[in-house]
C-alpha cells in the first residue's frame, strides 16, 4: 500500500495568511473579541484552503472543524451541531433526488425528447437542451451533475453526429455554440430555484441567521421574471456572438429518434422517478400552505425513492458528491454562523456601511453586487465564494437601509450569475470548457460581455419585479 498523495505546498498559502492573522490579535480592530479575531483567522484559512486545495475541499474542511474545536474557539456540541442544519439536509436528499435521473435515464430521455420536438434549428436547438436543464433544475441542486451528468454527454454526442469535433478542429460548426449556451442555462437555472445549486441553501441558511427568511416558493417567485428573460437572450445573444456554422439542424430529429430508440420504451424505474418529481415539485411549490418544510419534502422524495426500488439503500451511500458536501458545508455554515453569533460579521458590516454612509440604499445594493460579482475572479468554487462574503455583504446592505428581502435575494441570485467570468468559476466551467470547444480567449471574452446583460436584468428588471409583487 502506498500513501495518499498530498500537496503540501498549497497548504502555505492558507497557513501564513491563517498564522499572520492570529498573531496579529492584539492589534486588531477596537469593538472585535479576540475569540471573533481568531475565528476570522481559522475561517480565511479555511476559505483559501478551499480555493488552493492541497487536500479535497472536504478535507481541508475537517482540518479547519478541528483547528476550531482544538483552540477551543467552538465548544464541539456547537460545532458538531452544525451538521444537523436542515438547508443543508435539502441539498444532500436533493443529491439522491438527481441520482434518480442519473441512473433511470429519465434525465437522459427528456432531452432527447426535446432535441426532436425543438431541434430543427440550432438556436432552438439550444433552447430545447436549456429547457431540459430548467425542468431538472428545481431537484438537481448540483449543476455541476446536471450540466456534467446529463447535458454534456448529449451535447458531446449531439456534436459528433453533425461532424463537429475539436479532436477535427471542427468545434465551431455547432458544438461551441451548444457548450457555452448550456453552461450560460445552467447558470441561470442555477439562479431561479433554490434547490437548483448547492450554494442557495447555503445562502438561505446564512440569511436567517440574520433576521430574513428565504422560502423555496419566494425565491422562484422573485427569480422567474429575470431568468425567463435571460433564458431567452442569452443564448440569442451567444448566436449573434459566436455563430455557429450550421445553422440548420434538420438531421436533430432522425438523431434523437435513433437514440431513443436503443433506450426503448419508458420502463417502469423512469415512470416512478417522473412521478416522484412531480410530488416533490408539488410539496416545494406548496409549501407554505401545507406547512411542509422543504427539506421534509426532500426526505419524503428519497424514501419514495427507496420503497418504490428507484434506488437502492446502496445507490445512497455510494453518492460520494452528497456526504462530500454534508461534510464541508457544515463546516463552512457553523464557521459562518460563528463569526456572526461573536460579532465578526455585525462589526465588519458596520464599518462598510459607515464608510458608504451618506449613499442612496439603492447606490450601495449595486456597488455591493459589483464587488461580489467581480470577486468572483479570484474563487474556483461558487459555494466557498458564498461561505466568504454573502453574510458580510448582507450585513452592510440592511445596515445601509436596503430592503432585507431584495438584498438577500439579489445577493443569492448572484451567488450563480457571478460563475459569468472564468473557466474555473463553478463546477460546470471546467467540465464543459475542458471540452475542448471553446478557447479560454473566448470563453472570458463573451462572459465580460454577457455579464452586463445580467446586471441590467436582474438588478434592474428583477428589482422592479420585487416591488410589483410587493416583495419590498
Amino acid at each position: 500500500m502506498s500513501l495518499e498523495k498530498v500537496n503540501y505546498k498549497k497548504f502555505i498559502a492558507p497557513l501564513v495568511v491563517g498564522i499572520l492573522l492570529w498573531v496579529l490579535s492584539p492589534v486588531r480592530p477596537v469593538g472585535l473579541s479576540i475569540g471573533a479575531w481568531h475565528m476570522f483567522a481559522i475561517f480565511v484559512a479555511t476559505i483559501i484552503g478551499c480555493i488552493t486545495q492541497p487536500l479535497p475541499i472536504g478535507g481541508v474542511a475537517i482540518l479547519g472543524f478541528t483547528i476550531a474545536v482544538l483552540t477551543h474557539e467552538i465548544p464541539i456540541d456547537t460545532a458538531i451541531a452544525g451538521f444537523g442544519n436542515s438547508s443543508i439536509w435539502l441539498i444532500v436528499m436533493a443529491f439522491f433526488i438527481s441520482r434518480g435521473f442519473i441512473k433511470t435515464g429519465l434525465g437522459r430521455r427528456i432531452a432527447l425528447e426535446f432535441v426532436g420536438l425543438f431541434g430543427k434549428r440550432t438556436l432552438g436547438l439550444a433552447y430545447s437542451l436549456i429547457g431540459v436543464d430548467l425542468i431538472l433544475a428545481p431537484a438537481t441542486p448540483s449543476n455541476t451533475a446536471r450540466a456534467g451528468g446529463i447535458m454534456y454527454p448529449i451535447i458531446n454526442s449531439l456534436s459528433e453526429a453533425f461532424g463537429s469535433s475539436p479532436k477535427q478542429g471542427t468545434q465551431r460548426k455547432i458544438g461551441s455554440f451548444l457548450m457555452f449556451a448550456e453552461f450560460h442555462g445552467d447558470m441561470i437555472t442555477a439562479a431561479m430555484f433554490l434547490t437548483a445549486m448547492a450554494g442557495n441553501p447555503l445562502a438561505q441558511s446564512l440569511a436567517k441567521s440574520m433576521g430574513v427568511h428565504i422560502t423555496w416558493m419566494n425565491w422562484f417567485i422573485a427569480g422567474v421574471v429575470p431568468g425567463i428573460i435571460s433564458l431567452i437572450l442569452v443564448p440569442f445573444i451567444i448566436y449573434k456572438m459566436f455563430p455557429p456554422e450550421i445553422k440548420e439542424t434538420p438531421n436533430a430529429k432522425q438523431w434523437s429518434e435513433s437514440q431513443l430508440k436503443e433506450m426503448g420504451a419508458l420502463s417502469l424505474p423512469e415512470k416512478f422517478m417522473a412521478g416522484i418529481f412531480v410530488i416533490a415539485l408539488l410539496l416545494w411549490v406548496t409549501g407554505s400552505l401545507t406547512g411542509i418544510d422543504a427539506t421534509l419534502t426532500a426526505f419524503i422524495a428519497l424514501s419514495l425513492l427507496l420503497l418504490c426500488g428507484v434506488l437502492s439503500w446502496s445507490d445512497v451511500t455510494h453518492e460520494t458528491g452528497a456526504w462530500n458536501t454534508l461534510t464541508w458545508f457544515s463546516v463552512l455554515v457553523m464557521m459562518a454562523t460563528q463569526l456572526n453569533t461573536q460579532g465578526f460579521i455585525p462589526w465588519l458590516s458596520k464599518q462598510i456601511a459607515g464608510a458608504m454612509s451618506g449613499l442612496n440604499w439603492i447606490i450601495v445594493l449595486i456597488v455591493l453586487i459589483l464587488a461580489y460579482f467581480y470577486s468572483h475572479y479570484l474563487f474556483a468554487s461558487a459555494t466557498a465564494h458564498v461561505s466568504a462574503m454573502y453574510s458580510a455583504l448582507l450585513g452592510v446592505a440592511i445596515s445601509a437601509h436596503v430592503p432585507a428581502m431584495l438584498a438577500a435575494l439579489m445577493l443569492g441570485f448572484f451567488s450563480n450569475l457571478f460563475s459569468s467570468t472564468t473557466h474555473y468559476s463553478n463546477g460546470p466551467a471546467p467540465i464543459l470548457f475542458g471540452s475542448g470547444y471553446v478557447s479560454q480567449n473566448d470563453w472570458w471574452r463573451m462572459n465580460a460581455i454577457l455579464a452586463f446583460v445580467y446586471f441590467i436584468v436582474w438588478i434592474g428588471i428583477g428589482s422592479l419585479w420585487m416591488k410589483l409583487i410587493g416583495m419590498w
